[in-house]
């Protein structure tokens, strides 16, 4: 691949020889200390290298490096990790939505890369300069010149070549923004790419695929019968695999080439775990001569099959047994490529090739002799990307998990506002899983997913049927008529089937807001059945973002809230309780804020606000001495444990 801006970045940032030989302690997850490394590195895009400051291009690089950044802050809740990402591509995008430095017309594959950190910068913000640069990218794509067939060529100046990195550059942008828009058409020609990469470039006695494959046969690095490469290269084959399962997150579930992708990630991981070295764990910069001379371990295909491998387990798209690849090659990565940084807190990241491709000038034939010979460097930002998504991959990995295979659902017929999105599209909005802005749940159903739980909508009145698979249910803010034309009102046939459904051992959490906001007359009639009333008020009012006025204190002890110590909750209905309600907190004022109740097997959680959605726990604008982030999984864990044991 072409060498691009970060490559200059080497030894010179961060020299260890000083501390080498040094015992390391590791005071935060090993995600966090890279993190910190990179962000202390790559400040922003106008500074790279303390040593020789200058300008930078828009490139793929610095993707991989968010990519890691954006699964860490997900994770986390923390801030700081949201605002660099903001801050490294505001250096790139114009007000108007333009992209300094972009040349479209070059139709470089790998330039379109960057474009889902651009689409997590939309989904949260909402600021349309983030979807107009996106945007560029996605003409680019339809335009990109294409093999007789139809497969991306990798750039302009490689024609009809395709490479396996291409697949990485491209494709899970193409899926995201695909999603976005509603583009279905588009998943047949995602899912093409691969089939045309799997079905040209795989050698069917290794399984590997060949880095590349020109289907003029022309190049002087491409097979005369087949048009591959000469090689499987590890780091080409680490693309191929983390593009699989980046898409198979956006491909739709009854798409029927969904199945066609997961069979092409199988074949790929069998391959993969066949060339793991089985004393490190680790695989080599050419996949399948690990006794060649001068082959080595490497460390950005070692951090890109943990992370395919894990995530792809993680999702369910891979059989659990498959982890154990994982876990043999994070252990390898841990205790050969990872030392302590000059820096506290910090680590890096040695072993990674700099930069290996096909063609060009100097001409790279693609031998073996060629990819040996390329500079192995600490913290290039290929691997410290790779090694970011898989760390954070592993740390997930090793979170409890007490909602394994167990389902919380969440309601979307109380609460279905709509409204029109980029596109024109009408789309169901306000406290939903998949919604990154403000007014969405997406990290709290990160935090669920992360304890093990499978998270799904409910968009038809809750009935017998349609909650026996549901562990928890949750409803949020039912619509007033000024958010909703025909609101959907609780009514006394949906409180038998919830009260039916607690009794059998389920959890139900329900979540109001301040009078006004939500519809509470129908909502009581439901709370009334365990106890509960919301109150018609609105308490914690916030002026100018005094916060001190919507704190509240947990007490040593709290149930529910176990390590949660401080709370940020504004506007809210105070709770009237009776048996078999009881309080869990009360807010400065001594009214009830919280409450849990018990029915038969089951246990309610009942709060009047919606409070854990991502304004006030995704760390972008809440202080960090409110426990909201950590509030959310502590209802997380609660909900967990109330299960009956028959049931967990």
């Amino acid at each position: 691949m072409k060498r691009s801006f970060f490559v200059q970045t080497t030894l010179t940032c961060l020299l260890t020889a000083a501390v080498a030989g040094v015992s390391y302690a590791q005071n935060r997850p090993l995600s966090e200390e890279m993190a910190s490394t990179a962000m202390h590195i790559w400040k922003d895009s106008l500074n790279l290298d303390p040593a020789r400051p200058r300008p930078v291009k828009w490139a793929y690089d610095q993707g991989v490096i968010l990519e890691g950044i954006d699964g860490i802050w997900r994770r986390t809740g923390e801030g700081e990790y949201f605002k660099y990402m903001q801050k490294s591509m505001d250096f790139f995008v114009t007000k108007e939505g333009g992209i300094n430095t972009y040349k479209q017309e070059d139709y470089n594959i790998d330039n379109v890369k960057n474009g889902r950190s651009l689409l997590t910068l939309y989904k949260v913000t909402g600021q349309v300069k983030y979807f107009k640069a996106a945007t560029l990218l996605w003409v680019q794509l339809k335009k990109q010149p294409r093999t007789k067939e139809g497969g991306f060529w990798h750039k302009k100046i490689y024609p009809n070549q395709m490479w396996l990195d291409g697949l990485y550059m491209g494709e899970p942008f193409y899926a995201e923004y695909a999603s976005l828009v509603k583009d279905e058409q588009a998943f047949d020609d995602i899912a093409n790419q691969f089939i045309y990469m799997e079905e040209h470039a795989r050698d069917a006695t290794t399984g590997l695929l060949y880095h590349g494959w020109d289907e003029s046969k022309a190049e002087q690095w491409a097979s005369k019968t087949t048009g591959t490469s000469p090689n499987f290269w590890g780091r080409a084959m680490g693309w191929y695999g983390m593009a699989l399962v980046d898409v198979l997150d956006y491909f739709p579930e009854n798409h029927p080439k969904r199945k066609v992708l997961l069979s092409i990630l199988d074949r790929l991981v069998v391959a993969v775990g066949k060339y793991q070295d089985p004393a490190s764990g680790l695989w080599y910069d050419v996949l399948d001569k690990p006794q060649a001379k001068g082959n080595y371990q490497e460390a950005s295909a070692s951090c890109m099959f943990v992370y395919t491998v894990a995530k792809g387990v993680r999702k369910g798209y891979l059989a659990a047994k498959t982890m154990d690849i994982a876990k043999k090659g994070y252990a390898g990565i841990k205790k050969e490529f990872i030392e302590p940084g000059t820096h506290a807190g910090q680590v890096n990241l040695k072993g990674t090739v700099s930069v290996s491709g096909l063609g060009g000038k100097p001409y790279r034939d693609g031998s073996f002799e060629y990819y040996i010979k390329e500079r192995v460097i600490t913290n290039d930002p290929k691997g410290v990307g790779a090694f970011l998504l898989a760390a954070n991959e592993m740390e997930i990995a090793a979170l409890p998990k007490p909602g394994l295979g167990k389902t919380v659902v969440l309601d979307s017929y109380f609460n279905n506002e709509t409204r029109k999105d980029q596109s024109g599209n009408e789309v169901s909005w306000h406290y939903k899983w998949e919604e990154l802005a403000n007014g969405g749940f997406s990290m709290w159903g990160g935090q669920f997913n992360h304890a093990g739980f499978k998270t799904s909508t409910l968009y038809a009145a809750p009935t017998a049927e349609n909650l026996k698979k549901a562990s928890a249910y949750i409803i949020v803010d039912p619509d007033t008529e000024k958010e909703t034309k025909n609101p959907k009102y609780i009514l006394p046939e949906h409180i038998q089937s919830i009260a039916d459904w607690v009794k059998a051992g389920g959890v139900l959490v329900l979540m109001a807001n301040d009078t006004g906001n939500v519809e509470l007359e129908h909502f009581n009639h439901l709370a009334k059945a365990f106890g509960v009333q919301f109150n018609l008020n609105s308490k914690g009012r916030v002026i100018n973002n005094n916060y001190p006025q919507g704190e509240i204190r947990v007490t040593a002890g709290n149930p529910v809230l176990k390590k949660t110590k401080q709370l940020y909750i504004k506007e809210y209905s105070s709770l009237k309780l009776l048996a078999p309600a009881r309080s869990v907190m009360k807010d400065k004022d001594g009214d009830d804020a919280m409450a849990v109740s018990k029915l038969g097997q089951g246990s309610v959680f009942i709060i009047g606000d919606p409070w854990l959605y991502n304004e006030y726990v995704d760390g972008r604008k809440l202080p960090a001495a409110y426990d909201n982030f950590t509030a959310g999984a502590d209802l997380v864990n609660w909900i967990a444990e109330q299960l009956p044991a028959g049931k967990r």
